[in-house]
């Protein structure tokens, strides 16, 4: 059953929901799993992005979301001037990708660090987004829940290890999601949670043998999923 704001969209600074609150949440989640401030932002876009997205604000959209505004933010009208501002440059690219869907942008960025990541996703209709892979990973993310990111080496029972951590703490797992580059190589494991994740937790997650690095994401939600 589809609630009333699937009807009627998200709260958002328009024309378009799909063009620009999802434009904003998929540079929303790009920034979250770059996790600083970021001081470049290549853009490659695809179909119906790439056609529209200076008449749509789409280019505005996913600007403003890389420095965290929310859809309903008055200051993603002037994103753009904003970004020149605050020292993040930016570029857009129209590409191919074939079999992705219309509404699909790569978002190519670099933190202040150095450290750099690479987010493909689509803005599927309604502000909803899908991020379909992180680097060389294929995933599945929709911002809805809070997520744990877990990149490891790819051994026996390290499922294992890291859910029963969750279970631990009472986390419910809502979806899961693995995926590695070759066998017995780095793998990524994903798990969107109905709870929200917390420091100790990540920690417990990190500690795991196994683990490379561990990390959460907050869930991305709007006013009309807040009231």
């Amino acid at each position: 059953m589809r609630g009333v704001f699937d009807i009627l969209g998200p709260i958002m600074i328009g024309p378009s929901s799909s063009h620009t609150a999802g434009a904003v949440r998929l540079g929303l989640m790009a920034g979250k799993l770059l996790g600083e401030r970021a001081v470049r932002a290549e853009i490659l876009l695809h179909g119906s992005f790439a056609q529209t997205y200076r008449g749509h604000g789409t280019d505005k959209a996913l600007i403003g979301g890389i420095m965290g505004f929310e859809p309903e933010d008055e200051r993603l009208r002037e994103a753009l001037e904003t970004a020149r501002q605050t020292g993040l440059a930016y570029s857009f690219q129209a590409v191919e990708i074939p079999g992705a869907h219309p509404n699909t942008a790569v978002l190519c960025l670099t933190g202040s660090s150095g450290r750099t990541i690479r987010v493909e996703g689509a803005s599927t209709g309604g502000g909803n987004i899908r991020i379909s892979r992180i680097g060389d990973f294929e995933v599945h993310l929709t911002g809805k829940y809070p997520a744990l990111v877990i990149v490891h080496r790819d051994r026996p029972g390290v499922v294992n290890k890291i859910t029963a951590i969750l279970a631990r703490y009472k986390i419910n797992i809502a979806y899961m999601k693995l995926s590695r580059r070759n066998r017995g190589q780095e793998a990524m494991m994903i798990i969107e949670t109905d709870d929200d994740l917390f420091s100790e937790l990540v920690e417990d997650c990190s500690a795991v043998p196994e683990s490379i690095k561990a990390f959460a994401i907050p869930a991305i939600r709007g006013k009309e999923q807040e009231a």
